[in-house]
């Protein structure tokens, strides 16, 4: 019991593995791999806590091959060398070597390179472990010569699948203590967490063993002691509920209403609770084009920029990009005229006959086009004085119809 938690709960099989169903469940091709022991070398990105050194130790006890682990912050080229050179003794006698590698993005660029002809001869097969983007930590010859899997975080239903177990395990986990945790607790814990299994499981464990006995010998953790351990408060908000969509409605109407500090509230609420940056970042886009629309066309722009920079840099610095897009849209003038507009274009096209594109309108690129009138008293733009000339463009039933009504 002196392991922490998190890792006395490691999954020792596939079928205890939480989370990553895309990957590893039913049929998929990873589990595929690992069932037959005839694993690819490969790379497996993800976020803290989202199963890939437990997924490497569920490798390890199900090969029939000698399993190596390295780490990418204390390892180096002496001790790839030396896996490698007994890997190379047992491949003599038929034998097969898997190299696991934690935090492989710590190696630099002349110790990832020194695994290539490694890999390349079969020599071993690598499992190298990241939290970084591959594609900007892993060298090219070496990406090159691995699988990618990434692997996403864990969903709040997966983490609390996980506390569960670990409250009822009374081999490895904290049964035998008696603890009797409240759901909101766990739900508190689960929804801090973020996706990561391992600050899950230690908030946990902190919580059971700081938590007072009473006089039945049970170990009561309530909502206001996980508070203390995860030194953040609880705040009410349900992803699912009529919470999510009141504050996110809240969001939204401050910043369609121009107010920066309601804005910046509603935000730092959704954060603090718990919310997914990418539905935040997605909110600011809808509202850049449905309410600020060409009033100022910037606004998606940086909607957009910050969208992809979250999902890049992630939080908690993430909460001054979606600031910053939140307030750009919120202080920017306003108009819906886009939305009415092609609200308006939809109507219409449900409402009235698919009258014929009028000939002047039509392809005339083709042979035979011009025969069929196609293209016949076109007026093209730039021959005329400011590349502009008034001519039909809607059907003749609609000739005269607005849609877009820009706002003054």
């Amino acid at each position: 019991m002196h392991a922490p938690l998190a890792v006395r709960m490691r999954p020792r099989t596939l079928d205890e593995f939480v989370g990553q169903e895309a990957l590893l469940g039913p049929g998929k091709l990873l589990r595929r791999a690992i069932e037959a022991d005839c694993l690819p070398s490969m790379i497996l990105w993800g976020p803290p806590g989202s199963g890939k050194t437990s997924l490497g130790h569920v490798v390890a006890a199900r090969t029939g091959a000698r399993f190596e682990f390295l780490s990418g912050a204390l390892d180096g080229v002496a001790e790839i060398r030396k896996v490698v050179s007994a890997a190379r003794e047992r491949r003599a006698r038929g034998e097969r070597t898997v190299l696991f590698v934690d935090e492989i993005h710590r190696w630099a660029k002349n110790v990832q390179d020194a695994l290539l002809p490694w890999i390349e001869e079969g020599v071993c097969v690598l499992i190298g472990a990241t939290v970084e983007n591959p594609m900007f930590v892993i060298n090219p010859g070496l990406r090159s010569r691995v699988r990618l899997f990434r692997l996403e975080p864990l969903s709040e239903q997966d983490l609390l699948n996980l506390l569960h177990r670990a409250l009822t395990d009374a081999e490895r986990g904290l049964a035998s203590f008696r603890p009797q945790v409240e759901e909101a607790a766990l739900n508190h814990i689960a929804r801090m967490a973020d996706g990561d299994a391992r600050a899950a499981l230690n908030a946990l464990e902190l919580a059971v063993m700081t938590a007072p006995p009473d006089d039945t010998g049970a170990r009561v953790v309530t909502l206001a002691l996980v508070e203390e351990v995860v030194q953040q408060k609880a705040v009410s908000y349900d992803r699912a509920g009529d919470q999510h969509y009141d504050v996110t409605s809240a969001f939204i109407k401050s910043m369609r209403g121009s107010d920066p500090d309601a804005t910046l509230y509603w935000l730092a609420r959704m954060l603090y609770a718990g919310e997914d940056p990418r539905f935040i970042a997605r909110r600011i886009i809808i509202h850049a084009a449905e309410d600020v629309g060409l009033a100022d066309p910037g606004a998606l722009q940086v909607a957009t920029a910050a969208a992809q920079a979250v999902e890049r840099v992630g939080l908690p610095e993430g909460r001054i990009i979606l600031a910053e897009a939140a307030l750009y849209v919120a202080l920017a003038p306003k108009s819906n005229a886009v939305k009415e507009g092609i609200d308006a274009a939809l109507e219409a096209v449900a409402r009235m006959p698919a009258d014929p594109v009028p000939a002047h309108l039509r392809d005339a690129s083709y042979r035979g086009a011009a025969a069929l009138g196609h293209g016949r008293g076109y007026k093209y733009p730039h021959d005329y004085p400011g590349g502009h000339v008034e001519q039909q463009y809607l059907p003749d039933r609609l000739r005269h119809a607005r849609f877009y009504r820009p706002k003054s």
